[in-house]
């Protein structure tokens, strides 16, 4: 009798659920299917109607770019040829002048020219600006410039570019290049490894491996790992690396999607290399997504001491989905979480403040979690590291300076001005900092800080609430203090900002193979973490 009762209890509560979720489908599918109906009926009257002639394809690409502005910044549209670039980044093979280009609004600048590569074999510099590609004027293109450079191995194409003022033009032949994942990895004493990572492409484990084996048998007995600047790249990678320090069946990161297929859990599948070898990680805050897997894996197993200042905070996952004619969107469909249960992500892109940006949790809400060990973790984005290193967090001038491209720029005037012989030897002098100041005042630098900000519109709420002659005296002091700060912020800084000149400047001489070098033999961050590998009673403390 009370199966019979539970039956009959059971059986409409089943009926009721399976109605709703239905009709929740059901639902949820009309509106998709009524705003698409809305959307192509409008888009073909504007189209056919609108007063001046349009182009449909910059309409549809303004409104599905504006679409996704409202999302998060990695769920986006390629088109077909930012499809093959995508591949080539991932594959880590590339066809085309052999040089690392950043895209302005009116020209492409060589950022690094690789050693020994077509660009660099014709004498391009980084700093060169690129204005015209065989007939391409760059300035009249609509579309990703740089594209503009790729081509068949073995094609050529005419680079027409300023430098200093000076207008050339060479022929470039194309050819491949392989984009190494390890760009480096050396002995920088007679026990300590050091490894590079830059990128998580498909070849990121297997060159890892090669670099810790080659450097186990010179003797290395100790390691360091640098993520630094490593934006990320491929989740199994990011596992299959760590795979190399810890046993099999190891959970290295979660992902937790409302899709329940997007629910996984990522365990090593292989017996690891080696779990002994003292282990130092080097991150900052531009190490993300598979970077930060990897950290903040490692330091939740406490097999790492992680050293350097906070990562960027990237813990969103994107899966790639084929769309018609070649196209591609790439869709966020999860959040990552490292063993411990931390989320990676920093920014809220769904709950922004009054002014549409994504917001940030406090300090104060940050949540605890525990390592293996016990030791507390906090969530609250990215990976907080074991060791800081308070002079290498960008702080707001740095970034405004960076953004503004003007350690790249006093770089490029400092090497047609400067040699440089001696590679370990260098140093920037004090009275060359002073030129970098005297430097940022004829560009017209002036960053605008959010508290100046905040009170610039306080002040603009005061008039109209006719409060002006009220709070008069305390904005002018406000104001005074400020441009105080700013005044000040330059030398408060000197130390990040020498450091951000010298490595651009190393560049320019020796390449990223010299920088890494430079690195070995004066790099704090590096310095820090031979410290503590060769204090084994601290290495340890840290990680109890």
């Amino acid at each position: 009798m009370k199966n019979l009762l539970h039956k009959k209890i059971a059986i409409p509560v089943i009926a009721v659920v399976i109605f709703l979720s239905t009709t929740a489908f059901k639902n949820d599918f009309f509106e998709i299917a009524k705003q698409i109906e809305i959307f192509t009926t409008m888009f073909k009257e504007l189209n056919m109607n609108y007063v001046d002639e349009t182009n449909p394809g910059n309409l549809m690409d303004t409104a599905i770019k504006s679409m996704l502005d409202d999302l998060d910044p990695y769920t986006q549209f390629y088109n077909e040829q930012d499809v093959e670039a995508s591949r080539i980044n991932n594959a880590g093979d590339y066809t085309g002048i052999g040089a690392k280009v950043l895209t302005l609004k009116d020209k492409l600048v060589i950022v690094e020219p690789y050693k020994n590569y077509a660009a660099d074999k014709v004498g391009l510099k980084a700093g060169d600006e690129i204005i015209k590609v065989d007939n391409v004027v760059v300035s009249d293109f609509k579309e990703d410039a740089a594209n503009l450079l790729q081509g068949a191995a073995g094609t050529e194409v005419n680079i027409t570019y300023k430098r200093q003022g000076k207008t050339n033009t060479v022929k470039i032949i194309r050819e491949s290049l392989e984009i190494k994942a390890v760009p480096h990895y050396s002995m920088i004493d007679d026990k300590t490894g050091y490894i590079v990572l830059r990128k998580f492409n498909n070849k990121a484990s297997s060159e890892t491996l090669g670099a810790l084996r080659a450097l186990k048998n010179q003797g290395a007995k100790q390691l360091i790992l640098d993520l630094r600047g490593n934006p990320g790249g491929l989740l199994h990678e990011a596992v299959n690396v760590t795979n190399i320090f810890v046993p099999k069946n190891q959970l290295v990161v979660t992902t937790k999607s409302k899709v329940k297929k997007y629910n996984k859990t990522y365990y090593t599948k292989r017996d690891a290399i080696d779990t002994e070898i003292p282990l130092v990680v080097l991150i900052d805050g531009r190490s993300a997504s598979a970077s930060e897997i990897v950290s903040g894996a490692l330091q939740d197993m406490d097999r790492a001491v992680v050293v350097g200042t906070r990562s960027f905070g990237k813990g969103l996952v994107q899966r790639p989905k084929p769309l018609s004619y070649g196209t591609q969107m790439k869709i966020t469909i999860s959040r990552y979480y490292t063993p411990s249960g931390r989320c990676i992500q920093s920014l809220d892109y769904w709950n922004r403040d009054e002014n549409g940006k994504a917001t940030r949790v406090k300090k104060e809400n940050y949540n605890e979690f525990k390592t293996k060990n016990g030791r507390p973790v906090y969530d609250g984005g990215g990976i907080e590291p074991d060791v800081e290193v308070e002079f290498a967090k960008e702080t707001p001038i740095t970034k405004a300076i960076l953004n503004e491209n003007l350690v790249f720029n006093f770089a490029t005037d400092y090497y047609y001005q400067n040699t440089v012989e001696n590679l370990k030897a260098f140093q920037l002098s004090d009275s060359e900092f002073k030129s970098f100041k005297s430097y940022l005042k004829t560009t017209g630098f002036n960053f605008e800080t959010k508290t100046e900000k905040a009170i610039s519109d306080a002040i603009e709420i005061a008039k109209e609430e006719e409060l002006e002659d009220v709070i008069k005296t305390e904005y002018q002091n406000l104001s005074t203090a400020l441009q105080s700060y700013k005044s000040n912020a330059i030398d408060a800084n000197k130390k990040q900002l020498k450091s951000l000149l010298t490595d651009e400047i190393i560049k320019r001489y020796f390449y990223s193979e010299g920088l890494y070098m430079y690195y070995t033999a004066n790099n704090p961050e590096i310095k820090k973490a031979i410290d503590i590998l060769n204090n084994p009673n601290q290495y340890a403390n840290i990680l109890k």
